[in-house]
This record gives C-alpha cells, sequence and structure tokens, in this order.
C-alpha cells in the first residue's frame, strides 16, 4: 500500500540573536499586544477579501491602511470594525500608492476606534519579536472569517526593497484573507503592513517526501511615512529609492533567496543564501532554507550540515530540528528522524509537520498505533489535511480497521477531490473487502488523475484478472510493466513482468 508523502517545513525560524538598540518603552505581553490589534485592525469584504489597519481619524472619516491588491479592482466594499459594525467604501476615494502595494481607504461613522500607533520599522532587526493580524479567508473547519494573531519574529529587513515596496520577513504563520493586516512590534506599535504569503505548496523531493514552504512579506511603515504624512496626499511619483551602487546586507541578500526560491529558481536561491551567510556567519534561517533547497537536490548531508548549524545557533528552533529529521529519514535513519520529530514537538507542541512526518517513520517502522496517535493530532491541529486522513487510513488498514480506513480515505478525497493517492488506497481496501468493482472505479480515478500511476495498474490488472477479465489484465500489467521501467522501479518492473508471464492463457 502507498504511504503518501512527507510534509517538511520551509521556515522563516527566529534569526540569531543581534544586539539593538535601547528602547525607552517596555515591552507588552502579547496579549496586550493582541487586545491592541483586535481594535485597530479591519476586515474587507469584497471581490479579493482581506484585512487593513485604522491609521487616521479626521471628524467622522476613518482612513484603513491596506494592500493595494486587495482592493485592487472596483467592487462593492465592505469594511467591519471589531465590534461587527459594516461599512460600505466609496471606491473613488480609494488611494493607491505608486510602485508599492499599499492602498488608503476611507469609511464614515460616529463611533469612536482605536487608531494604530505609528511604530518605527527600521528597529525591527532579525530576530526582533513580531505580531501579524488579520482576518482569514473560511475554510472547510473554520467557515467564518474570524480574527487571527500570530506570533512570531523579523527574519530579514532589507534595506533595498523587493519589487511592489516589499522588505520584511517574518517568521509568523499567516494565511489568505490576512493580506493588508497590522505587522506590530511589542510595543503594539504599527512597523509593517502584511501582504504576501505562499500558499501551502506542496513540491515534491523524492517520491514520497513533498515540502511545505512559508514565505512572509511586508511593506514597512516607513515606506508608508515616506510618502504621506499619516495619508493627507499621495504624490504621483514613488519616493526616491535607495542607490543601486548601496552596499547589500545580509538581509538584502537574504531577502533576494526567498524571492528566487519562490521563482523555483533553487540553485541561484542557493547562492544568494551563501552570500548572506557570508556577511553573517551567525544567520540561522540561512542555513535552514539554504537546508532544505540542498535537499531538493537530494544532497541530504549537506542539508543536515546546515540544519546543524541552524541548530547550534538557535537550539530552540523546532523547525530546524524537523528538518533535519526529514534528511535523517531520507538517509535511512529511522529512530534518529522520530527522535528530532520528537525534540521538534517539545520545542513546539503545536507543530503539526513533526506529528506528522513522526507518524509516517513509525508507519514505516511497524508502529502503526503510534503512528495513528501522530496523524490525529496533526488533524487536531489541522482538521484540512487530506494527507494526514489518507495514512492515518493506511495505518488503520494495516490493523484491520477497513471500515475505517475507508472513512478516512473518503474524508481525504472530499477535502481533496484530485488526491490520486486517496483514490488508490480506497480501491486498495475496497477490493479487500470484496468489492471489486468500487476497486475498479477507484483505480480508474487515480489513474485519471495521475496517468503514470504505475501502481494503479498493476492492481486494476490483479483486481481485472479475479473478475476473469484476462485481455484487460494483460493490458493494465503490460502499461504497468512499462512505467515501472521508465521510473527505474527494477522490483516493480520485475514483479509486472512475472504477472504478466503468470497470466493464463
Amino acid at each position: 500500500m502507498r504511504f503518501d508523502y512527507r510534509l517538511q517545513v520551509f521556515t522563516l525560524g527566529i534569526a540569531a540573536l543581534v544586539a539593538t538598540p535601547f528602547q525607552s518603552a517596555q515591552a507588552l505581553s502579547a496579549r496586550e499586544v493582541g487586545k491592541i490589534a483586535q481594535g485597530v485592525t479591519v476586515r474587507i469584504e469584497g471581490q479579493n477579501p482581506g484585512s487593513g489597519v485604522l491609521v487616521k481619524k479626521q471628524g467622522e472619516t476613518y482612513t484603513v491602511l491596506t494592500a493595494a491588491h486587495v482592493v485592487e479592482t472596483e467592487d462593492e466594499y465592505e469594511i467591519i470594525t471589531h465590534d461587527g459594525q459594516s461599512y460600505s467604501l466609496d471606491y473613488q476615494r480609494v488611494k493607491k500608492f505608486p510602485g508599492v502595494d499599499l492602498a488608503l481607504v476611507e469609511f464614515e461613522s460616529q463611533t469612536s476606534y482605536t487608531i494604530a500607533e505609528i511604530g518605527d520599522s527600521t528597529q525591527a532587526l532579525s530576530g526582533t519579536p513580531i505580531f501579524v493580524s488579520g482576518f482569514p479567508a473560511p475554510t472547510t473547519a473554520i467557515t467564518d472569517r474570524v480574527f487571527n494573531f500570530t506570533q512570531g519574529s523579523i527574519t530579514a529587513n532589507a534595506k533595498r526593497p523587493l519589487a511592489d515596496g516589499y522588505a520584511l520577513v517574518y517568521s509568523n504563520s499567516t494565511l489568505p484573507g490576512m493580506s493588508g493586516g497590522a505587522v506590530l512590534d511589542e510595543q503594539g506599535s504599527l512597523i509593517g503592513i502584511h501582504g504576501r504569503a505562499d500558499a501551502e505548496q506542496q513540491q515534491q523531493l523524492t517520491g514520497a517526501v513533498y515540502l511545505k514552504t512559508g514565505f512572509n512579506l511586508g511593506i514597512p511603515i516607513s515606506t508608508y511615512l515616506s510618502f504621506t504624512d499619516q495619508g493627507k496626499t499621495v504624490p504621483s511619483s514613488p519616493s526616491p529609492s535607495i542607490s543601486e551602487s548601496a552596499e547589500l546586507t545580509a538581509d538584502d541578500w537574504f531577502l533576494r533567496a526567498e524571492k528566487a526560491r519562490q521563482q523555483n529558481d533553487n540553485k541561484a536561491a542557493i547562492e544568494l543564501y551563501t552570500r548572506a551567510i557570508r556577511l553573517n556567519a551567525d544567520y540561522a534561517n540561512a542555513y535552514n532554507n539554504r537546508g532544505l533547497l540542498r535537499q531538493n537536490f537530494n544532497d541530504n548531508k549537506g542539508a543536515i550540515a546546515d540544519f546543524e548549524k541552524a541548530i547550534q545557533l538557535n537550539p530552540d528552533d523546532s523547525f530546524a530540528y524537523n528538518n533535519r529529521g526529514n534528511a535523517l529519514s531520507e538517509l535511512g535513519d529511522r529512530e534518529g528522524a522520530i527522535a528530532d520529530y520528537s525534540k521538534a514537538i517539545q520545542l513546539n507542541p503545536v507543530n503539526a509537520g513533526a506529528y506528522y512526518n513522526r507518524g509516517i517513520d513509525r508507519y514505516r517502522l511497524g508502529d502503526n498505533r503510534g503512528a495513528i496517535a501522530d496523524f490525529e493530532k496533526t488533524i487536531q491541529l489541522n482538521p484540512d489535511n487530506a494527507l494526514a486522513y489518507n495514512n492515518r487510513g493506511n495505518a488503520l488498514s494495516e490493523l484491520g480497521d477497513l471500515n475505517g480506513a475507508i472513512a478516512d480515505y473518503d474524508k481525504a478525497i472530499q477535502l481533496n477531490p484530485d488526491y490520486p493517492g486517496a483514490y488508490y488506497n480506497r480501491g486498495n481496501t475496497r477490493f479487500r473487502l470484496s468489492d471489486p468493482n468500487g476497486a475498479i472505479t477507484d483505480y480508474d480515478k487515480a489513474i485519471q488523475l495521475n496517468p503514470d500511476h504505475a501502481g494503479a495498474y498493476y492492481n486494476r490488472a490483479i483486481v481485472r484478472r479475479s473478475l476473469g477479465d484476462r485481455k484487460g489484465a494483460i493490458a493494465d500489467m503490460t502499461e504497468a510493466a512499462q512505467l515501472y521501467k521508465q521510473l527505474k522501479n527494477q522490483k516493480g518492473y520485475e514483479d509486472a513482468m512475472s504477472m504478466l508471464e503468470a497470466l493464463p492463457p
């Protein structure tokens, strides 16, 4: 039975400690900052739902700063404040900033709302704790847009921004719908506007290893201030940029590496991370991310060296332990991998990826009950994870709970109707439950979604043979043999050829 997909985390975790100038303001607790964030963050409903931040009040007119792409197209937008009140937005009064992904929108209200205090984004150095707030888009598990407040740290604050003004990189967990939300410092002051993050992408590393990336970008509040004094005017041309001859910092190279990675130019990204490390030998995040890309090129030993350096620099980095665990697993050290996943979980008990990965290696070592416990924890933390349902189904099947396995495959397919592995596994289980026609239907779907699925052809051939369809069985087994040969899967090829020879005339 095929066991699908390892989850890795492309982290932007806490960087090495950097000395910061003395600040007279005392840091607030996360709860106190969260209360501020909830008061100043608004929900924006429209064609492209997003978030925004209250930055100005003049009379009964409130001004909201958001990402320009949230209000990119003319539409009927609504702004919903923390008290649930809804206000219409006059699109003709939307002010977009040239050259950067920022916009100002306005609404009228007699209610008194808190205005965000503007902070100093230049003091947001690598390792600085920050908070991001916004309203994620609905999901299967959470059907309403509810306020979300996450804690993390600055990974990079580049002098020379990317296109659209993005210069802040941070580790906070963000979701679609939070674009335009607040990036706050420990005093609850606004230091940036959240704008971009990779969706949870899956990038295949090997046949069963997948990579989860995280790429969170914000525009420093200093960019907004360079355009306008609290939004009074918007100039017709961009503010002056740093000279092209200005020396690039380690953060600049890191930001460019992240951009290259986002564009799937991984070789260039590795070189750019290396340049960042040359300027800052203690850049833990650069080691971590370079390690992930080295693993992408099957350089697991090089990846482990990078993850070990990241752990040496930041022993509390849950993600670096998780990622080293994946590399160890790829080299066959399952026990070492499980030890690393367990350490990652100890450091961060809500690290869903570490539970998921530990479940995979527990399954591979025959510990099905341990695997089920880990997949259940993954599902608890991420109810929309189709892969976890699929893999729990496999472990249940190994324990003989075939109906429970079918239920899990059904859920995986409900969450992701284009998931060939779940159809394939359900087909296997249906055949074991004496439902050959149902099995063939599932194999048909798996092949439709993935025409190179050798296992689906192989197993469909076996089912067709059991139904007396010799011609269909030969056709499927022949196709399976050809695909295994193309995939350089010698064992699969030999098994398919043996089955062809065994088919009765």
